[in-house]
């Protein structure tokens, strides 16, 4: 099983950009599909992006099509979400998630970072 820790958050103007990031210990990251959900204390978690372990396809939440990028690098184990054009309303703890292949629910949670947007 992998464990994960995201990185990068922080405060930013409206229309900012922030890049996070999820490093993986373990040996098989490869084999797990990786996500980002967000959470706020006022609308619990949500989803925001996925990406397949295979073939690197990607799902995104309708609120961030266009503006937020999901890669990842299996080499470095590595996940990363670039939010570009960041609005007050994607003020959340952003959370790193992995599913191994086979399971339907993702099974491993990393802490989270903080991404603060100022009007």
């Amino acid at each position: 099983q992998v464990q994960l820790v995201e990185s990068g958050g922080g405060l930013v103007q409206a229309g900012g950009s922030l890049r996070l990031s999820c490093a993986a210990s373990g040996r098989t990251f490869s084999w797990y599909d990786m996500g980002w959900f967000r959470q706020d204390p006022g609308k619990g978690r949500e989803f925001v992006v996925a990406i397949n372990w295979n073939d690197g396809s990607t799902n995104y939440a309708d609120f961030v099509k266009g503006r937020f990028t999901i890669s990842r690098d299996n080499a470095k184990n590595t996940v990363y979400l670039q939010m570009n054009s960041l609005k007050p309303e994607d003020t959340a703890t952003y959370i790193c998630a992995a599913r191994l292949i086979g399971f339907t629910n993702y099974n491993t949670w990393g802490q989270g970072t903080q991404v603060t947007v100022s009007s």
